[in-house]
């Protein structure tokens, strides 16, 4: 008798060889082409992006620095801006019906404005930290810089659940820029060239998406921080990337990688 049927027969006295002796399937990871390639504010440090009838909305970081920006796609031109107060460091951005709601990072606090006029609607409290936010169409999604992603009443800001990230039985920790494209949660890994996509359901990583050498070493000449920003133009399926600091923001089309 062969030894490797000896081991699957041990295993399946064990009960833990299935039919067929099948391992579980790897987790595909995606390059990516640039389809195009726009300017973007050197000054911005990027924590939330939104793609939204030809323009982007952009959360800002830093304290003294955090602001909520329209941003012209093709050019990268600032159209309209609002400062948040000096002690508030930016963070995640979604929008909302006619919204805009924007998280911080340590004051727990968020602040929902008008869209079209950037005008103060009202704020709100949470728990803990504040990094990523986008919605999925029922709930607000957002992330703390853990593996967990909880879920928002967009109406009242209330937790409604949490979800685990893995990939596989490993926790995704350090989640940050959010946002929801057909079905599935894109989020930035703080630190990392890395984008998780994931299953709202169950919280598993179907794909990583690996942005390594995205940003030139010329655009690297000057100070430059992280891969942080993610936007999706539902009407045309462009999917749009940035980082904090970067002189960039590009479209990219995700090349599957050979196995």
């Amino acid at each position: 008798m062969a030894p490797r049927i000896l081991v699957c027969l041990l295993a399946l006295l064990l009960g833990s060889c299935a039919a067929g002796d099948s391992q579980p399937a790897s987790i595909p990871t995606y390059g990516y082409q640039v389809v195009h390639t726009y300017p973007h504010d050197r000054s911005a440090y990027t924590q939330g992006l939104v793609y939204l009838d030809g323009f982007l909305y952009e959360g800002t970081g830093l304290n003294g620095k955090s602001s909520l920006r329209k941003v012209k796609l093709e050019t990268g031109e600032v159209v309209q801006q609002r400062p948040l107060p000096d002690q508030y460091f930016g963070e995640g951005v979604t929008d909302w019906n006619s919204q805009l709601v924007q998280l911080t990072w340590q004051g727990q606090t968020g602040f929902v404005y008008d869209r079209g006029t950037f005008d103060f609607k009202q704020s709100f409290k949470y728990p803990g930290e504040g990094w990523g936010l986008t919605h999925d169409g029922t709930h607000l999604i957002m992330s703390d810089g853990t593996s967990t992603l909880r879920f928002w009443n967009p109406g009242t800001f209330e937790e409604t659940g949490r979800l685990p990230v893995l990939d596989g039985e490993s926790p995704v920790t350090n989640l940050n820029e959010l946002e929801f494209i057909n079905g599935e949660i894109y989020a930035n890994v703080y630190q990392t060239d890395r984008i998780a996509r994931i299953n709202p359901a169950t919280g598993r990583v179907t794909a990583w998406i690996d942005l390594q050498g995205l940003l030139s070493d010329a655009d690297r000449s000057v100070a430059v921080d992280v891969l942080n920003g993610i936007a999706y133009d539902q009407k045309g399926g462009r999917l749009f990337v940035t980082g904090k600091l970067w002189p960039r923001l590009f479209e990219i089309k995700l090349i599957p990688r050979a196995k």
